[in-house]
């Protein structure tokens, strides 16, 4: 195994000028991440300068076996905590043949919303807290719980220290680092309420780029339990009965709201997604329903509310945001499997450019 490991660590730099990338898109299913890699003939830091690529759409769900060619479209760069050196990531979106955007491509619809002028004047920022939960490979049951049975009640476990109260750190810590390494902007971890559930931080990133930073913090996430044989699953209410679920709380500000009274604009806004509610639930993840119910620090899904300090509500607004008069509101709708590139863009889209 040293020899494998020593091949696997071989610094490219010393003897090529050539690098590998490896092209990361989204799936059929809209959660499963795909890549492969290939080779360049020198090192690329702008995602324009990069090949487009294809792949077998009817292998993701995303084509039939008859026309099954999907083109890849490089959209953003990263460095690659795995192989290292000039080595990189690249995130990309799909398109047909003829270069129409496939009906699976978010990114694309997100692009649109993003570049429009009114939103680019307000310069919109996101931290996006994505759980996730880690569960053993052979019976998917969170690691760190007895087989077959259940630990202790919640209580212990959030940001909890101690063999008995935190499972999987050294996974948690690898990927903070290597996303880190890879220039995503993330923030920080914690450990979550539920044993065997963590969050990480994205943000604060600007527009498109907090999708696109989101993703590829989710691949490299799938990569590492990949690495240590422990699954990853984005499921909002992953173990049923007392137990939090997971969500992606978006944290969501524009210009005007960080700006001298800000806070009145920051009230409208969360009147806006009042207004459009029903919209936002259908499009902020599958299986919410199991997690927003009320309870577990969650508000029901069928009703809209917010409130200052308050993370039984739809929407949340921090205690320091409330004494400046500006500042920044929290979504707490969003399931732990939202698509970034969805909620990103119509949080904006409802705010900025809807008119009701």
């Amino acid at each position: 195994m040293s020899l494998l490991s020593d091949l696997i660590n071989l610094n490219l730099t010393d003897t090529t000028k050539k690098v590998i990338a490896e092209y990361i898109w989204i799936g059929g299913s809209g959660m499963d991440i795909r890549s492969k890699g290939r080779t360049l003939p020198e090192p690329v830091t702008d995602p324009a300068k990069l090949p487009k690529w294809n792949y077998d759409g009817s292998s993701t769900g995303q084509a039939s076996g008859e026309d099954s060619e999907v083109i890849l479209y490089p959209q953003a760069i990263f460095r690659d905590p795995f192989r290292g050196g000039n080595n990189i990531l690249v995130m990309c979106d799909a398109y047909t043949p003829a270069g129409e955007p496939l009906p699976t491509n978010a990114r694309y619809k997100a692009e649109k919303i993003f570049s429009h002028p009114d939103v680019i004047a307000e310069e919109p920022w996101y931290g996006i807290e994505q759980e996730y939960t880690l569960l053993r490979q052979e019976v998917k049951w969170p690691i760190g719980w007895p087989l077959g049975g259940y630990p202790g009640p919640q209580g212990p476990y959030y940001c909890g220290t101690g063999a008995d109260k935190a499972f999987g750190r050294d996974i948690v810590n690898s990927h903070y680092k290597a996303c880190l390494h890879a220039g995503i902007n993330i923030s920080g971890i914690n450990g979550e309420v539920m044993p065997g559930q963590w969050e990480f931080q994205v943000g604060p990133v600007g527009g498109i780029s907090a999708g696109d930073q989101l993703w590829v913090a989710r691949y490299i996430l799938e990569r590492i339990t990949e690495i240590a044989g422990v699954t990853l699953s984005f499921d909002p209410k992953p173990i049923e009965g007392d137990w939090n679920g997971a969500g992606a709380h978006t944290n969501y500000s524009t210009k005007s709201m960080r700006s001298d009274g800000g806070y009145e604009v920051i009230k409208q806004a969360i009147e806006k997604l009042k207004l459009r509610h029903k919209e936002h639930i259908a499009a902020y993840g599958e299986g919410n329903d199991r997690r927003l119910t009320g309870k577990h620090e969650t508000a029901d899904i069928n009703n809209f509310s917010w409130g200052v300090a308050n993370r039984g509500a739809s929407v949340r607004v921090g205690r320091e945001t409330e004494k400046a008069a500006k500042g920044y509101f929290e979504d707490r709708r969003p399931a732990s499997n939202m698509d970034p590139y969805v909620v990103t863009s119509m949080i904006a889209e409802t705010t900025i450019l809807w008119k009701p």
